[in-house]
């Protein structure tokens, strides 16, 4: 049996800095026609990076929330820009470290139903502290999180953010990340992972 909904028009209702919003009109698997309202978005790609026995997270107010808010790093696409290239950007800018290491941990739809965003987890490791550069709408604070702390945080909730939780999570739980690349070339090893 197909779900299979058919496109027959789309309307661009809105265009924005960051995401845009349109309204397609679409053909339904019995034929009939219906309205689909959803956020048109470039994708984007988030880290979640070890530090011995802890990670680092981001402070800052998210306003549509009204709270000051934990979460790994993370960024939107820009354009066809590979999710690799991006985070490696936005690790360095919102926490000052920059990896020797970056691997994919997985990739996610953050609300398939009124969004076409995909999101890029990865883990960063082999860290090497520097400068940070927010941008200058930004107003954040790296800190070092306990790794346990931090997984406490998400039972207790006082971290609620989708990408945080699912990165944190998946990473505690053993998903292997696979190898997308060193700064440096070295062998293979398997990565000692802190315990939760």
């Amino acid at each position: 049996r197909s779900f299979t909904e058919t496109l027959i028009r789309r309307k661009p209702v809105y265009k924005g800095l960051a995401i845009n919003f349109r309204v397609d009109e679409i053909r339904l698997p019995n034929g009939r026609r219906a309205y689909r309202e959803y956020v048109d978005h470039p994708g984007a790609a988030a880290v979640v990076p070890i530090l011995g026995p802890a990670v680092v997270l981001v402070r800052q107010y998210r306003h549509p929330v009204g709270e000051t808010t934990y979460e790994i790093p993370a960024g939107k696409l820009d354009g066809s820009e590979p999710p690799i290239r991006c985070i490696r950007r936005e690790l360095e800018e919102e926490t000052g470290y920059s990896a020797g290491r970056l691997r994919r941990l997985l990739t996610f739809w953050p609300a398939p139903a009124f969004s076409n965003e995909s999101l890029h987890i990865y883990v960063a490791d082999r860290l090497s502290p520097g400068v940070m550069r927010p941008d200058e709408d930004e107003f954040i604070e790296a800190v070092r999180v306990p790794l346990r702390t931090a997984l406490s945080w998400i039972a207790s909730g006082k971290i609620k953010d989708a990408k945080t939780i699912i990165g944190l999570l998946a990473y505690a739980s053993g998903i292997r990340p696979t190898r997308t690349g060193s700064v440096r070339k070295r062998r293979a090893q398997k990565h000692a992972r802190p315990r939760a």
